[in-house]
């Protein structure tokens, strides 16, 4: 009976130390993907248009190559033409 009882002790705790680590990879999961979702920073910006990315709006699934919206919208992010196209995205009628 006392082996059964820390048997029993020994697989819940594994169990809990599994649980909280998956909790904390999907938190680390949710802020790289806050992170790539939120307003880029100037500098963020000038390097993404000096690699000829596009900003990505992923609420309309519209790109944007430059003007007002390039890096400004507040769900988004940069990637390559051909990665925006083959992810179904559309490109921005005006720019």
């Amino acid at each position: 009976m006392r082996r059964a009882c820390c048997l029993l002790l020994l697989v819940l705790i594994a169990v809990a130390a599994m649980a909280q680590q998956g909790s904390v990879q999907a938190e680390s999961a949710s802020a790289q993907i806050s992170h790539t979702t939120s307003t880029p920073s100037e500098a963020d910006i000038a390097a993404a248009k000096a690699a000829h990315k596009v900003w990505v709006n992923l609420d309309t699934g519209i790109y944007h190559k430059g003007g007002r919206w390039y890096g400004k919208t507040k769900n988004g992010k940069f990637m390559t033409t051909d990665e925006a196209k083959k992810a179904g995205y559309k490109a921005a009628k005006r720019d």
